[in-house]
């Protein structure tokens, strides 16, 4: 395949790490959910600019760079308030304006979704901010109130994630429960103050830890059956948020939150301005981040990758090296 170009705003960046997302094994399995032919994946992805467009004035050759997969117009009056999410244009077509590409060794971005590395961070730094933002942007969908009780539901890297961003923005106890002990350590590390590994009997599990039931859940996993649980063990006129892509049907008992009046949230993606604050934090200092990145593979090793992550496994965020 022949290289690409960049058009007048886009510039071409040579692809150094990429995460592969959640959504990546969600899309590769279900054929309504797919990726459209033609596409390859990956958008959790840092790379070094190596050409611009014509009309390219912030960017240089040799940048290293971090990018926004979502590629809102860049005319309309969201993505002028840094909200490329609410852009028409991506709405009326999320997978024809999504960053892909992150799996190949080259791709095409519009400069405008591009942020700047500090020297400090690395490549693999680069491709934790975009799944770090995704967390901030559902933990901030919460308004935590100062103290609150928070459970999180998963210890993928959206959930740790978020329990890393949920103490830095004020909660009290968190407990993150998970299907196994695998998370823990990195839980811990990153601001939980409980792990619950069981699944039996969790809603007293968590109200032992968290010294009461949550005032937050954060449904982190994206499985059919988890905003339902998240409901139930919500405390009254709790708040839920679902964070986790679950692209296959799911039901939902509505008279578990209406008895609770529960808050129901969805959050996906994130705004400018919260992936410009992961790259500061990250910047700042905040070593146990790192602690996430599990692993990278070649592409060669990709299919196999993909395959090991549908099962139990040892991994927070593992990578892609399209060049080893």
């Amino acid at each position: 395949m022949p290289d690409p170009a960049p058009l007048p705003e886009q510039v071409v960046l040579r692809v150094c790490r990429c995460g592969i997302c959640g959504s990546d094994l969600h899309m590769s399995a279900d054929p309504e959910a797919g990726y459209r032919p033609g596409v390859t994946p990956g958008h959790e992805l840092a790379g070094e600019v190596v050409a611009v467009g014509s009309a390219v004035s912030r960017l240089r050759v040799g940048d290293r760079v971090t990018a926004m997969a979502v590629l809102g117009c860049g005319r309309c009056a969201a993505c002028a308030a840094g909200d490329p999410f609410g852009c028409p244009v991506f709405q009326a077509d999320p997978s024809a304006c999504g960053l892909w590409g992150g799996f190949g060794q080259y791709t095409v971005v519009p400069e405008r979704h591009c942020v700047v590395l500090p020297e400090v961070l690395s490549m693999a730094d680069g491709a934790l901010v975009e799944p770090l933002a995704c967390s901030l942007h559902g933990v901030r969908r919460a308004r935590l109130q100062p103290g609150a009780r928070v459970l999180v539901l998963g210890a993928g890297s959206v959930g740790l994630g978020a329990v890393f961003w949920a103490r830095r923005l004020g909660a009290g106890r968190i407990a993150v429960a998970a299907r196994s002990h695998r998370g823990e350590e990195l839980a811990m590390k990153l601001g939980a103050t409980a792990f619950l590994a069981h699944e039996t009997d969790r809603a007293a599990q968590a109200h032992a830890a968290l010294g009461g039931p949550p005032d937050v859940v954060l449904e982190c996993v994206g499985r059919p059956g988890m905003i339902n649980e998240a409901m139930m063990l919500a405390r009254l006129r709790g708040t839920v948020v679902v964070l986790g892509m679950c692209t296959g049907p799911d039901v939902a008992i509505p008279v578990i939150g209406l008895m609770k009046e529960l808050e129901l949230r969805f959050a996906v993606t994130y705004s400018v301005a919260e992936f410009e604050q992961v790259v500061d934090v990250l910047a700042r200092g905040a070593p146990e981040l790192r602690a996430m990145h599990t692993g990278t593979v070649g592409l060669d090793a990709l299919p196999q990758a993909f395959e090991a992550l549908r099962q139990p496994n040892d991994h927070c965020k593992l990578m892609v090296d399209p060049w080893a």
